[in-house]
């Protein structure tokens, strides 16, 4: 396998390595930008135990919401697939967009304009300093994968997505496929 370096779109898959670390243990992150200041990205598969009623009560909706990453997690973010329904969203790769008009969303939403399948929302991201992301790689934090599933990642059952994972990635991954969350409990 060729190794990938860091682009706005892949996806980070933890490896099994850093089991036991809080924030990241068996996360999938899309990375949304990535350069030489630094990388932002979205743990897309830690969901959180409310919803988006639960933040925004005149908002008569149950959206998911999922745990971004370890920083300002007290700040709500999103990315959506519908760039024609959201002005000032920024494409990220491979038909998704990160932010925009807050307003027009939380209007798309109460009018039933969008669906649970066009945008996820997430508490806080995950960010990386200048340099940081290349030597969590080099000391094998991460692997690199391309976003195969394009826009529809958005869409992705966050139950299995780190397992679907090591098993693409196949060989040694197989066996942590299905390990169980905590070794400690085996």
């Amino acid at each position: 396998m060729i190794a990938l370096k860091p682009t706005k779109g892949h996806l980070l898959v933890a490896e099994p390595s850093i089991i036991g670390d809080v924030a990241f243990n068996r996360s999938v992150v899309l990375l949304a930008d990535h350069s030489e200041k630094g990388s932002v990205g979205f743990i897309l598969n830690k969901i959180l135990d409310f919803n988006l009623k639960d933040l925004i009560p005149e908002l008569d909706s149950n959206f998911k919401i999922y745990n971004g990453g370890p920083v300002e997690q007290d700040n709500l973010y999103f990315i959506h697939k519908v760039p024609e329904l959201i002005p000032e969203s920024i494409e990220i790769a491979n038909g998704i967009y990160w932010g925009g008009d807050f307003d027009v969303v939380i209007d798309l939403i109460a009018k039933g304009k969008i669906s649970e399948k066009q945008i996820r929302f997430f508490l806080g991201y995950s960010g990386w300093e200048a340099e940081q992301l290349n030597e969590e790689l080099n000391s094998h934090s991460w692997i690199i994968t391309t976003n195969e599933h394009a826009s529809e990642v958005i869409e992705r059952p966050y139950i299995s997505f780190w397992k679907d994972k090591m098993m693409q990635l196949g060989g040694d991954y197989l066996l942590w496929s299905n390990a169980p969350e905590n070794p400690t409990y085996n």
